[in-house]
């Protein structure tokens, strides 16, 4: 990374100073914090989107000769612009930061951040101290995105512009995958609570690194990784070592990865504080005038920009040749002793003792002038912080082909691990290997449409075998469910529900959950047919709903597609999938204990926008597998009958003749009586209750609880419910 930040530019102090006077006014949030937001559930609408509904990105980036795009960044790069000049005449390690910055937000416990969407274009990200001035680094590739248009997305440029950057100084990259789709408008991804940039308000007051906020993964508001200064300013190297460790562990990153990527992004660029920060303006999304054209951190330091370019506020040039690849980086750290030292801008950093003239770097701008190189806190704690990272230094400057080969891998997953399974990986450019963490699905033998013969014989031994519908219908939802939209990680292709540690979930219920797989593979065999475990699965789930509806007289049935393919153990990315663990799951009811503190209504708001559910599918399948009884635990009260489809969940509860009362002793069981007799009819959770109290969510309960909503709930229960199950089938999308 060319420039990692501790911005101490104080432009806005808070998020409030951020809010116009001539502002539309308080919002609904304003006057009502609290309320449940489905604002998760409604981003990236297709209203904001300027392609038609026909438009197919994959195919269009498919069409480009991707070499010819790599020769136009190439030429961006060398040509230095008058209004930012190119540090060292070449703009490849703004380029690798500016990469580096799109990808590096991604985290592993809820799948977030990331470069796959192009969010670093919008805010906050545009906006954070830690992406100072790559407002400047887009601006300087709109050449090649204005040559290419709709072709080319930002967040395929983005990244790909860091891989050449790479390449053309000198380094050989693992490879590149297109398919990378722009959204058109911020998220609303959990950044942490702090209203002031680079405040932390994430740990437990011990500030032990691994007390960190999950699912946050940055140490401060507005950082991407750590402090480069060492936590919260402090030049502690154990520390800084510590807070490093935590934070790349949540994106998915061992410490030989973590000590690469830190040691080959260093190897080219530098860091910028070159005056006192006072005279930075404000960010981007700041930035009142509209002449300044969406340009932020204006400078009036000299020239604004080369020698006086004022960013993170640390002034570091970290090795002789900072835009070709070579083992310097590591070299130099050992080679020399090391004082600490403070910027021009007052941030603290560290140069050599006693530096020989061959060692030193050339100016950045000034021609013929040498400066010191110079390290931050976080690069010296892999040598003094902790021994695992100065073990793997030492190899790595021993091995430099093994070093670069661990970068390029390394890379390639920062730049990678968002963009889901290889079917949405597209160009020439894309590498045959399949690496561990890619959970490669094998190709699949399982037919995409089952022959009749085979449907009617595997529907009859599933409705005679003695497993409980609902059964078949909780694991079809417990193999599917593990999907997140966010970095298309999950879902029911590769049969993950068959394997550790998925079928040891609390969520799933092993016990009954073993016995339905059991099942289903004496089933699998009876039949004779050629289908997949996995897909199997499916269809029982399909077969289940299918019969539910026929006994209440429906006639919608469940879609059904198979070609599913099936993971084995050995193929399981055992570090992070215990990430898609839920600590919760409204959709089956249940809420487990590490969930204290968080209300039960709101987890069902996120797993839902993890699943990329709009608020009417969530709604119908709440509704709907209520009344299937595919709760965890006991089926709901209300509903009478779970053999067959019913919107009693929605009659019962919007019934005002019923009053409910918390449970005594418990935070999210209530107690319904009849307000006439005061008998107890009905039991429920605070989940099934939003959809009573909720305003938007009880406009859509009266929907389907309406003596005509049984057949509307049907039909959105079946559509919905194949959304999901069809989730991470990109193969065929």
């Amino acid at each position: 990374m060319t420039e990692e930040a501790k911005c101490p530019v104080d432009h806005v102090s808070s998020v409030a100073d951020t809010k116009p006077m001539n502002s539309a006014g308080t919002s609904n949030n304003d006057w009502w914090p609290e309320v449940t937001s489905l604002e998760p559930l409604l981003h990236n609408s297709p209203k904001s989107n300027p392609m038609d509904t026909s438009f197919n990105y994959a195919r269009e980036f498919s069409t480009l000769d991707l070499d010819e795009v790599k020769k136009d960044i190439v030429d961006v790069m060398k040509d230095s612009q008058p209004w930012w000049p190119a540090d060292f005449g070449h703009y490849g390690p703004f380029f690798i930061r500016m990469a580096w910055h799109s990808a590096g937000t991604y985290r592993v416990q809820d799948g977030r951040g990331g470069g796959g969407e192009g969010l670093q274009r919008f805010a906050p990200l545009n906006s954070w101290p830690d992406n100072v001035n790559l407002d400047k680094a887009r601006r300087l590739l709109w050449p090649v995105k204005k040559k290419y248009g709709r072709k080319l997305s930002w967040a395929d440029l983005m990244i790909l512009a860091g891989n050449v950057a790479l390449e053309d100084m000198g380094f050989k990259t693992w490879g590149f995958a297109g398919g990378r789709e722009d959204v058109w408008e911020p998220d609303n991804t959990y950044w942490g609570t702090e209203t002031e940039w680079l405040a932390s308000k994430r740990y437990h007051e011990s500030r032990e690194a691994d007390t960190l906020e999950d699912p946050l993964a940055a140490v401060q508001m507005g950082l991407i990784y750590v402090n480069p200064e060492g936590p919260d300013g402090n030049p502690d190297f154990k520390a800084s070592a510590a807070d490093i460790r935590t934070t790349f562990a949540r994106m998915a990153m061992n410490d030989e990865e973590t000590v690469a990527l830190i040691a080959g992004g260093h190897a080219f660029g530098k860091t910028h504080g070159a005056g006192d920060a006072a005279q930075v303006g404000p960010e981007p999304e700041a930035v009142q005038d509209p002449a300044a054209v969406g340009l932020g951190w204006a400078n009036s330091q000299g020239k604004g920009h080369s020698e006086d370019t004022i960013s993170s506020g640390l002034e570091v040039t970290w090795t002789p040749n900072p835009i070709k690849w070579d083992n310097d980086y590591l070299r130099l750290i050992y080679k020399y002793q090391w004082m600490k030292s403070e910027s021009p801008a007052g941030a603290v950093q560290w140069e050599p003792l006693d530096c020989d003239e061959e060692d030193m770097a050339p100016h950045a701008h000034l021609p013929g002038v040498l400066v010191k190189p110079k390290m931050l806190t976080t690069d010296l704690a892999l040598r003094f912080g902790d021994d695992e990272y100065d073990k793997i230094c030492k190899k790595f400057l021993e091995d430099f082909d093994y070093f670069s080969e661990t970068f390029a891998k390394a890379w390639f997953k920062l730049t990678h691990r968002d963009m889901g399974p290889t079917s949405r990986y597209y160009g020439s450019d894309v590498p045959t290997t399949i690496l561990d963490w890619q959970e490669q699905i094998p190709k699949s033998e399982s037919p995409m449409f089952l022959s009749s013969e085979d449907a009617e014989t595997i529907t009859e031994l599933i409705i005679n075998s003695k497993t409980p519908m609902h059964d078949f219908i909780k694991a079809a939802w417990a193999s599917a469910s593990t999907y997140r939209k966010t970095d298309k990680r999950g879902g029911a292709n590769g049969g993950r529900i068959l394997l550790e540690p998925y079928s040891g979930w609390a969520v799933n219920e092993p016990e009954v959950l073993g016995n339905t797989l059991n099942s289903l593979n004496e089933i699998r065999v009876a039949s004779g047919s050629e289908i997949s475990m996995s897909d199997l699965i499916v269809f029982a789930g399909k077969v289940a709903i299918d019969q539910s509806f026929s006994k209440a007289g429906i006639k919608t049935s469940v879609r059904y597609v198979g070609g599913r393919g099936q993971l084995s153990q050995e193929k399981i990315d055992q570090s992070s999938a215990n990430h898609l663990r839920p600590i919760a799951d409204g959709f089956r009811n249940w809420v487990d204990e590490g969930a204290e503190g968080k209300k039960p209504e709101n987890l069902l708001i996120e797993k839902a926008a993890l699943l990329g559910l709009t608020p009417p599918e969530m709604t119908a399948l709440v509704g709907g597998m209520r009344a299937l009884g595919a709760s965890v635990g006991k089926p709901s009260s209300l509903v009478s009958d779970h053999s067959q489809f019913s919107n009693e969940f929605f009659v019962n509860l919007l019934d005002m003749n019923i009053s409910w009362k918390p449970v005594e002793g418990s935070t999210d069981q209530y107690a319904g009586h009849d307000r006439e007799t005061g008998e107890q009819k009905f039991t429920a959770t605070r989940v099934d209750l939003i959809f009573a109290s909720h305003s938007v969510l009880r406009a859509l309960a009266e929907v389907y609880a309406s003596d005509d909503g049984l057949e509307k709930l049907a039909s959105d229960f079946a559509i919905a419910w194949n959304k999901v199950m069809m989730l991470d089938r990109f193969d065929i999308a």
